[in-house]
């Protein structure tokens, strides 16, 4: 029993000799800095989502009313939506309209159909006209207008280097006031990019002319980029 207690001890004042023998290299300086960058642009793409709804007290009944006015709102969209316009269905569904009162159960007292459609134009200017054609044919809601531009990577790409830029500003004048430089770059991360639509106005209804007027304004997109650089003397 004395030996192998001799033996531990022996063990345990080797290793620590070891660890003092060769430290641990200390990590070598470094800068954490964050820039963002903001690349605005007027949109040159939008969605429509136009929708209609109908009730009836069955299911079939519902489903029927609701293709009718849905395909005469399609065939006049086909008519009147401008070259390279595309037109598809985002959404359908049929389903029971439940009502109860104070002292009832729930029951079901008819069904509501919903058919979704989208369009997707390049002409901005046509917006106006093509809610207020849907509209007027059997739509009755429209679900949501989304402006957007074709070409979204060149304006992050542009965002990205605005923010690298400030970034790399950011730790210049940190190193500065450290009596420091820059070294090497470590590492570099990315936030995800953010879109963001800027409407100068909303849909409005202008009264004189009876038609929807709609002022996309514009998008900015926004980045942010976070550097770790190596500190010199």
């Amino acid at each position: 029993m004395r030996r192998v207690g001799v033996f531990v001890t022996v063990f345990l004042l080797s290793g620590a000799f070891l660890t003092a023998q060769y430290p641990q290299r200390p990590e070598k300086p470094a800068v954490r800095a964050t820039g963002e960058g903001t690349v605005s642009a007027k949109p040159d793409r939008a969605q429509i989502q136009i929708g209609v709804v109908t009730e009836a007290t069955t299911a079939q009944a519902a489903a029927s009313q609701n293709a009718k006015q849905t395909t005469e709102v399609i065939a006049e969209l086909r008519r009147i939506l401008p070259a390279g316009a595309d037109l598809q269905t985002s959404g359908y569904s049929l389903q029971p309209n439940y009502r109860s009162g104070p002292r009832e159960a729930p029951r079901i007292a008819g069904y509501i159909a919903s058919n979704t459609v989208r369009v997707t134009i390049d002409d901005l200017a046509s917006v106006g006209k093509v809610i207020d054609a849907a509209t007027a044919t059997g739509a009755n809601q429209i679900r949501g207008i989304h402006f957007m531009v074709k070409d979204e990577q060149a304006l992050r790409a542009q965002a990205l280097r605005a923010a690298v830029a400030q970034a790399r500003r950011n730790a210049e004048a940190m190193a500065s006031g450290l009596g420091l430089k820059l070294g090497q770059i470590l590492s570099v991360e990315e936030a995800a990019p953010v879109v963001v639509p800027r409407f100068e106005r909303a849909v409005a209804l202008a009264a004189a002319a009876d038609t929807t007027t709609i002022e996309p304004g514009t998008i900015d997109v926004r980045a942010q980029v976070t550097i770790t650089v190596e500190l010199v003397p």
